[in-house]
């Protein structure tokens, strides 16, 4: 049985948004699988959402709000270590708890592809995926994402380390 993908949107961070930025960031569970390991004060993104120019080329990244049809935020997705020579940058994506197994992560990939390729005019994007994080593995295949060599020790929960891989996709 085929199930259908999630309608979402892609919008600009907005000042209103600093809880929800402020709850993902301060999230010990998910530390584990990105680069942050220290919690972020309200103040401290306060000012570095009001810095943000949404400029790609001047932040070196962007983040953008995901929302489903209703107009709830399901989740945030970002562009970041962004390079211009080579034009490409890394992928993050986290669904909050209550809206994950639900679509969203690949209606949120498939617009984002469209954002990179058509409006950034990137040619790759990659993520770094831990290999016990089946179920996205499993979607940026899917996704036709081209899965590298492991990466020994890579993510570091604060007691162990264990192994990811780079995953990528080239727009042609």
């Amino acid at each position: 049985m085929n199930k259908t993908v999630a309608s979402v949107k892609l919008r600009a961070m907005e000042p209103e948004d600093l809880e929800l930025l402020y709850t993902i960031e301060n999230d010990r569970s998910i530390w584990g699988v990105g680069a942050t390991n220290v919690p972020y004060s309200h103040y401290v993104l306060h000012d570095y959402m009001a810095q943000a120019t949404g400029d790609i080329y001047t932040d070196k990244q962007v983040r953008l709000v995901i929302e489903n049809d209703k107009g709830e935020v399901v989740g945030l997705v970002d562009l970041v270590n962004f390079d211009p020579k080579n034009l490409r940058a890394e992928l993050g994506l986290i669904i909050q708890k209550p809206f994950r197994r639900q679509g969203y992560s690949e209606a949120t990939m498939l617009k984002l592809h469209d954002y990179a390729s058509e409006v950034l005019h990137l040619h790759q994007v990659y993520a770094i995926i831990s290999v016990e994080n089946k179920p996205s593995l499993a979607l940026f295949q899917k996704l036709g994402y081209h899965q590298s060599d492991e990466l020994k020790d890579w993510l570091f929960d604060g007691k162990t380390y264990s192994p990811a891989v780079i995953v990528s996709k080239i727009f042609q």
